[in-house]
């Protein structure tokens, strides 16, 4: 049977749809890429402390995805969890959050910073707070701590939302102390600008991390056409151009709607010897 020209090309059409709209809701959505960076002078064979980055997980409930996501951490067993804000989005998810940080090893020191959604979900900071300390993980909110590692010191600054807390590098640095390394926690990139131009030119820093964008969830060939306010001319990946690098996660979960493409949900691998 012959088909006609004008039916093959909606045939494909239909097809392609079909692909893309998989692709959207399903599979940039439930698979999870590990990105993996060695910093300095960091290799395979030195002695690193190993710092895994998690942003934006938007958490409703605790799916497949992200239960396989904690196996995966405890396998991996870092030296440090960074949770870049927008953890939950609203007040009543709190228990999820418990729910999904028991499945991680106790013993892996966790950080976490506030996003724009803890704040606009009217999220419950003393709660909040009390499930991060039961679960083995400081809520830095414009404040430094400092850990160590084998021998090596690492501070890491975390920095309050942007768009919805009080984001003020002056404050957040004022207890820092001299590291080994020192990572800053920055849940919306646009402040970025204002961490590299306010802060002491005396305290170092390694880089910046970021979240928020979700790569622009919809990403079309390298381009976003849409990015939450805060995102700045920040999309993605490293940044190079000021002071201080920046990396900005796509983070983990969706934002208003539920669907990825060409933004596919990741966690982010950070060596530091």
């Amino acid at each position: 049977m012959r088909i006609s020209r004008r039916k093959f090309i909606q045939s494909g059409l239909l097809l392609t749809s079909g692909l893309v709209l998989t692709n959207g809701f399903w599979i940039e959505k439930f698979f999870i890429e590990t990105k993996e960076f060695y910093v300095a002078s960091a290799t395979k064979e030195s002695k690193n402390i190993r710092v895994v980055q998690i942003s934006d997980m938007h958490l409703q409930s605790l799916n497949y995805q992200l239960t396989q996501l904690t196996k995966k951490l405890n396998t991996l067993k870092p030296d440090l969890i960074l949770i870049t804000g927008d953890a939950i989005d609203k007040a009543t998810n709190i228990p999820v959050l418990n729910d999904f940080l028991k499945l991680i090893d106790h013993e892996i020191k966790k950080v976490a910073i506030l996003g724009n959604w803890e704040y606009w979900g009217q999220v419950d900071l003393t709660e909040l707070t009390k499930i991060y300390k039961v679960n083995n993980c400081e809520l830095l909110i414009n404040q430094t701590a400092q850990y160590t590692f084998r021998n090596k010191t690492i501070s890491i600054t975390g920095i309050d939302d942007f768009l919805g807390g009080n984001a003020d590098i002056h404050t957040a640095v004022g207890n820092y102390q001299a590291s080994d390394h020192h990572i800053i926690l920055n849940h919306c990139p646009q402040y970025c600008n204002q961490i590299s131009t306010q802060i002491d030119k005396n305290i170092p820093v390694d880089f910046i991390l970021a979240g928020h964008t979700h790569g622009g969830q919809i990403n079309l060939f390298g381009y976003a056409p849409f990015l939450p306010q805060g995102s700045g001319n920040y999309v993605k990946g490293w940044y190079n151009e000021g002071i201080h690098k920046v990396y900005v996660s796509k983070g983990i979960g969706t934002s208003i709607l539920p669907i990825r493409f060409g933004a596919r949900a990741e966690i982010a691998i950070f060596n530091l010897s």
